[in-house]
């Protein structure tokens, strides 16, 4: 099938795909022909793309999608593992969640901090940060 079809089937773009390709997250054969160099994408291709596009959408960054696909072609990929795979990036989703309270907890004081400061003594530089 042609970039056209498979972007239609998988709702991702050609560009994306081409990145995707670029990255070695999936290989694609030319056809030989003496009227064109289009690239021939297959079933296999299909189905990567969509294990790509699900991937994506539980967070797991394009490495962690390489071994995944890894994993997947050398019929590795147990649900288990899978299942073990999703536990680790909750609990990195919640560690960053965690993280980004802290941050946010930090930022109101600071601004707090700022507003006090400024009222009782005006400066022309904040000195909260």
């Amino acid at each position: 099938m042609l970039i056209g079809e498979i972007a239609q089937k998988t709702n991702l773009s050609r560009d994306t795909i081409r990145f995707y390709e670029k990255k070695g997250l999936i290989q694609v054969e030319r056809t030989v022909s003496e009227w064109n160099n289009y690239k021939d994408y297959k079933e296999e291709t299909l189905h990567k793309l969509i294990l790509i596009k699900k991937a994506k959408g539980f967070g797991f960054t394009l490495n962690e999608i390489s071994d995944i696909i890894t994993m997947y072609d050398l019929n590795e990929a147990t649900c288990e593992i899978m299942g073990a795979k999703i536990k680790e990036k909750l609990h990195t989703i919640d560690k960053k969640i965690s993280d980004l309270q802290e941050m946010k907890m930090t930022i109101i004081r600071r601004v707090e901090q700022a507003r006090n400061e400024c009222i009782s003594t005006p400066k022309a530089n904040c000195q909260s940060l």
